[in-house]
């Protein structure tokens, strides 16, 4: 933590030193001690459903199948309702995930006051324009989830990924075999097929439209990708903006950025009020009066109905999360799904703080 010079005095012969310090700035490349604390409940409901699932003896005793990344779903030997491929939570939520955090995120973009028109932002800007990035931003988180789970330039990274480390589909290698068995015999039994392109296009884009089923190689985990992405993009837009707009002299760990001279100062300090970035620490927030978008009502008045229904979906997003670590997946490809993610939100929230450049195009939520 950096401090000030001491400072002496003399009293009546007596020599007083008074220290004065000042709260350390965070590192513009890395999250705040608050987002810290946030993205830890990722790996902590991670830890604790692979745990469960080693110690509950119902999921102990339900056969497991590896090729399908889920328990037996036949009868009685299914551990849970959540443990079933067709629940309603996984079928109508989980599977349409990113539908619903397009929805929620957009209607707490136009309705929250926070929002307005006639609420300037720290740098001058209008509702609008910071509309515009906040969109801009939710075009980048899903631009990364179309790369990873529905096409990156062909096959997405989830299916390279499969196949890189040497998995296929059971279905495709079927016909693959009985081709080339057909093939070694002459006549017209044997005809002239692209084996190789019907294995490539079988593994990469129709494994299960075939009947097939992946065999092989690491299969990274969509669902605790999608989960946390969605989920984790939801609590940085309405997070910040809330925090900023109604409690922020609560919020003792500001972002800083990097800015285009290479100073590193705070994200959240108004210039009009502060007069200098370099002056400036959370202790100012206590010493000045802080804008309000609406005044009275508490943390879940302070949400607006947008953000209400995006409480819903994050919460929704957590419960299912925790049901797909003790029952879908292996560890490590828990594990794999959970970076990839924070890969995509490094670079759409970490990023922008010191590269000025990005900063002015994606912006920051709630400045």
């Amino acid at each position: 933590m950096a401090s000030s010079p001491e400072l002496s005095s003399s009293n009546g012969g007596r020599t007083q030193t008074t220290k004065t310090t000042t709260s350390q700035r965070n590192n513009p490349h890395y999250p705040t001690r608050t987002e810290l604390v946030a993205l830890a409940l990722y790996p902590t409901l991670l830890l604790f459903g692979t745990l469960f699932s080693l110690l509950n003896p119902s999921a102990r005793a339900s056969p497991y199948d590896f090729v399908s990344q889920s328990h037996v779903q036949s009868g009685a030997a299914v551990p849970s309702y959540f443990a079933r491929k067709d629940n309603l939570f996984n079928v109508f939520f989980v599977k349409r995930a990113w539908f619903w955090i397009t929805v929620s995120f957009f209607g707490f973009l136009f309705s929250h006051p926070g929002y307005n028109n006639n609420v300037t932002g720290t740098r001058g800007e209008n509702g609008t324009g910071r509309k515009i990035k906040a969109v801009v931003r939710w075009g980048l988180v899903t631009l990364w989830w179309v790369f990873v789970t529905q096409w990156f330039f062909g096959p997405a990274i989830v299916d390279r990924g499969f196949r890189v480390t040497g998995g296929k589909c059971q279905e495709a290698q079927g016909r693959v075999n009985a081709q080339v068995k057909a093939d070694a015999m002459p006549g017209p039994v044997g005809s002239n097929v692209d084996v190789a392109g019907l294995k490539e296009f079988v593994t990469a884009a129709a494994c299960k439209a075939a009947g097939g089923k992946w065999q092989g190689g690491h299969d990274i985990s969509g669902h605790v990708f999608l989960l946390v992405l969605g989920s984790a993009f939801l609590v940085q837009e309405v997070g910040w903006v809330v925090a900023r707009h109604y409690w922020r002299r609560s919020v003792r760990d500001e972002r800083t950025v990097v800015m285009g001279d290479g100073a590193v100062k705070s994200a959240g300090t108004d210039l009009a009020a502060d007069k200098r970035w370099d002056d400036y620490s959370p202790e100012m927030d206590e010493a000045r009066e802080v804008r309000d978008v609406v005044t009275g009502g508490g943390l879940w008045d302070a949400l607006g109905h947008g953000g209400k229904v995006v409480f819903v979906v994050v919460g929704l997003s957590a419960w299912m999360l925790l049901m797909t670590a003790i029952y879908f997946h292996t560890w490590f490809e828990k594990l794999t799904g959970l970076l990839v993610a924070l890969m995509g939100l490094y670079f759409t929230y970490i990023v922008p703080r010191f590269v000025p450049a990005l900063r002015g195009i994606v912006g920051l939520p709630g400045v």
